[in-house]
């Protein structure tokens, strides 16, 4: 299709453009149904769908209004794609899942899971999930999440609801999780250990419809997503919302000849329309369809939605001359960069107006009947958003007159009361209040009679710190787990030896602990790059796919984003995927899903959904720019929400994977490169071990110094431990396990209450991990007060390790840059018993 921006006034219209004579003015007799070519809809049916667009177009326009009069704080919506979402909704199955963004607003009231109140609700922030279920007020408006979970946490039967994972703002990053959401059907049909989940899937026949606008299809996780679900064979059907621009930026500037349909013609798998495949299943099934064609999109989503529901053959379905009345959001005009003949052809080809002609001249309805309907919709609208807006403002303005009372108390029995009068009338005066209004009165007040003692003054101190537990819960709960199933529940189960306990290398006991899980567990679903056929780059799989089979474990393209992505939708179905990064430095490609997808999600949904994913990688002193960054600041401050484990062996590492897989959290676990060929004793227990969170091991007591370290600086360590022994020093070592959560017990505070003088050892960069764990121990853990010398880091250098065991060495600590650091901070307490031999 040629672009219609670049034609001053338009394309063309087709004689079905056409509008013709309109019986409802001609007095032709009304038509009961119309016959499309693969669904009949009553005149009814095709009413209420009118009826919705409508009411969803003024819920836009009126919460443009919102934002403009200061209700609200800012406004993005779906106006001008109503009528191809309501066309989507009728494909859209009870199990189905939808990965979105935020213009999907028609979608959502189509399918019943999203009300106009919602819609309001979300727009001013209301933080309730009765209100606002899809994020508690958590994200802003648009942003549309069913809840699949019950209060406690457990996982409702999503077979009994239309299902819509949580949006997300960043462009495109909808796309990696529609990858696992799609190939989870693949799985639940194919694999005959999930059929017993009949919470979860009907043999497979769900599909995963993943909306995106034209514009993020320039992002590289589109294509990847893509070509992932293409590879997969997942039953996707993605629409592409198709407006010509991405804000401003015309598709001329997004998409190479401007136009998507030209591209996405390699993943054709043949003629969609002429039912043309010659059998195969490789590729997909594109359509292209006009998005005011009411008719021509029911029928293309329903065709499209019913070969990937049995076939799994996933569909692309290209929506062009859409348009978008109000432009980007309620940050800009579209005026600035739209031509008039440009906003004319918009005008003349929106999809309400285009379906209202369409249904005038088909006799559905008369254009009177239609005027009454448009009138009582557009007075429901308001009706709602006038209600919406109480139900947020009343609660609040009762919280206002309750602090102003409590201030009118104070000021009764105060020297300050003229002062304190006026903070009540500036906080009375306030238009449209909000908590943080209130706060800051109750602050300043307490601070007008910092010097009086005045029994109302305990009262309001006491109502402050009940509401601040109360805003916790609304702004902050749930970074992790309540649950039963919380990590932080489970028990550790030490490892059993016997004599027949083997002396085996390091992946021996990996893949005796995998083995185990796939056993025991047919959710466990394992994939990576080189983790199937080959078992992984150092063998921790070795033959477990030619035991459980491809689909159990699976070997995937280079694609990290997709790879993550991948188990946060298959995660999100019930299933448990063990998703494999190579490499630590790779985790920067997937970083962005994992931080603002995985990481966020039980939390933007105030314990709505759940992705219990476990990212597998290794990492630590494997010499090489790209294979040895540490990388820990970065993921650390990234990723919480995720926790991340760093066990300084395989038998500690198994134990995480048998912990994390009794608990519904996410983490990720980094293995240490240089310990697959270390020999470790094989527990006797080795599928049932697991290892608390959290929780610091002494691996040498010691009272003259606590070091503090983790993965595989914990050997080197050791090592210094043993020359400072030499020398009369006796330091105490521990290794923290994890680092998100960290020490929870606070085992090194009580060390360093000891010894009074503490160590960060790390392979990070100055300032990174040992800077957290510094500020963890010292300030969190009130470690200061212990300390009779500064507390010391030792990190790697600022730049990554060169190649070569030399570049290493002299990169990252080593025992004896550590022996120094310890030795110097002894010799600053007693120069005369630890002279400086070496300086």
């Amino acid at each position: 299709m040629k672009s219609a921006r670049t034609k001053k006034t338009g394309p063309a219209k087709t004689p079905q453009e056409r509008t013709p004579k309109t019986p409802g003015k001609t007095g032709a007799r009304k038509k009961d149904a119309v016959q499309l070519q693969y669904i009949k809809l009553t005149a009814g049916q095709i009413l209420e769908d009118y009826r919705l667009c409508f009411r969803s177009r003024q819920a836009s326009l009126l919460g443009r209004k919102e934002v403009m009069g200061g209700k609200a704080k800012f406004g993005i919506f779906g106006d001008g794609k109503e009528v191809p979402q309501v066309a989507m909704a009728k494909a859209f199955r009870k199990g189905d899942f939808r990965s979105g963004y935020y213009r999907d607003q028609t979608l959502m009231f189509a399918l019943g899971v999203h009300t106009l109140p919602e819609f309001f609700a979300q727009l001013y922030a209301h933080a309730d999930v009765e209100a606002e279920p899809a994020t508690g007020g958590r994200a802003m408006n648009c942003h549309f999440a069913t809840r699949s979970l019950n209060p406690d946490g457990s996982w409702k039967n999503l077979m009994e609801i239309c299902n819509s994972s949580a949006d997300i703002s960043p462009t495109g990053s909808q796309m990696p999780r529609l990858v696992g959401l799609a190939y989870a059907s693949k799985l639940y049909r194919e694999l005959e250990g999930l059929k017993q989940f009949t919470q979860f899937s009907r043999n497979g026949s769900e599909v995963a419809f993943g909306t995106i606008g034209n514009a993020s299809c320039a992002e590289g996780m589109f294509w990847e997503a893509l070509n992932a679900i293409g590879v997969l064979k997942a039953p996707a059907v993605l629409a592409i919302w198709d407006d010509d621009y991405g804000i401003s930026v015309p598709n001329e500037y997004q998409i190479t000849k401007g136009n998507l349909s030209e591209l996405l013609k390699g993943f054709s798998r043949g003629d969609a329309s002429a039912q043309r495949h010659e059998g195969t299943r490789e590729g997909f099934d594109i359509y292209n369809v006009k998005g005011w064609d009411y008719p021509a999109l029911v029928d293309t989503f329903q065709r499209a939605a019913e070969i990937a529901r049995k076939e799994h053959v996933p569909a692309i379905i290209h929506v062009t001359e859409i348009t978008q009345p109000q432009g980007h959001s309620t940050s800009g005009s579209h005026e600035r960069y739209k031509s008039p003949e440009r906003l004319q052809w918009e005008h003349e080809h929106d999809c309400i107006r285009k379906m209202r002609e369409w249904m005038i001249a088909e006799g559905i309805a008369a254009a009177a009947q239609l005027d009454q309907m448009e009138a009582e919709d557009l007075h429901v609208v308001e009706r709602i958003r006038d209600q919406a807006w109480e139900a947020f403002q009343e609660p609040i303005r009762q919280e206002r007159e309750a602090v102003a009372g409590m201030i009118a108390e104070m000021a009764a029995g105060s020297a300050q009361a003229e002062r304190l009068q006026q903070i009540i009338q500036r906080l009375q005066h306030i238009q449209h209040p909000i908590r943080r209004d209130i706060m800051v009165a109750i602050q300043r007040s307490l601070l007008t009679v910092r010097n009086e003692e005045i029994p109302a003054r305990r009262k309001l101190i006491r109502w402050r710190k009940e509401q601040a537990e109360v805003n916790y819960d609304r702004h902050n709960s749930h970074m992790h787990s309540r649950s039963a199933e919380s990590a932080l529940n489970v028990k550790e189960v030490k490892p059993v030896y016997s004599e027949n306990s083997p002396l085996v290398y390091g992946f021996n006991i990996l893949n005796a602990c995998f083995d185990a899980i796939l056993a025991r567990d047919p959710r466990v679903i394992a994939f990576g790059e080189d983790l199937g056929k080959l078992g992984d780059v150092n063998q921790g799989f070795k033959g477990l796919q030619e035991k459980y089979g491809e689909l159990r474990v699976s070997d995937t393209g280079i694609r990290e984003c997709t790879i993550v992505g991948q188990a946060i939708g298959m995660a999100m179905r019930g299933l448990r995927p063990i998703a494999e990064i190579q490499y630590l430095d790779y985790l920067l490609y997937a970083l962005q899903i994992i931080a603002d997808d995985l990481s966020t999600l039980l939390w933007r949904t105030k314990g709505g959904q759940k992705a219990p994913v476990i990212v597998r990688t290794r990492g630590h002193r494997l010499e090489g720019i790209w294979h040895a960054g540490s990388l820990m600041a970065g993921i650390i401050n990234l990723v919480r929400g995720t926790y991340l484990l760093v066990p300084r062996d395989m038998t500690r590492a198994a134990a995480f994977y048998n912990t994390l897989l009794q608990s519904d959290e996410p983490a990720i676990i980094v293995e240490v490169l240089n310990g697959y060929r270390l020999k470790e004793r094989l527990p006797d227990n080795i599928g049932e071990i697991t290892l608390p969170l959290g929780r610091p091991e002494i691996l040498r007591p010691g009272g003259d110094v606590t070091v503090v370290t983790y993965g595989s600086c914990c050997r080197i360590v050791l090592e210094a431990a043993e020359l400072l022994r030499q020398v009369g020093i006796e330091a105490e070592v521990i290794d923290v396990q994890t680092l998100l959560p960290f020490d929870i017990p606070g085992v090194i505070g009580k060390s360093l209450q000891k010894t009074n003088r503490i160590v960060f050892v790390d392979e990070d960069v100055p300032g990174g991990a040992a800077a957290y764990m510094l500020q963890e121990v010292i300030e969190k853990q009130g470690g200061y007060r212990w300390l009779d010398s500064e507390p010391r880091t030792l990190t790697g250098e600022a730049h990554r390790p060169p190649y070569g065991s030399d570049g290493d060495y002299f990169s990252n600590p080593n025992a004896e840059s550590i022996f120094e650091t310890v030795y110097d901070l002894m010799h600053e307490v007693n120069p005369g018993k630890y002279p400086l031999f070496y300086k």
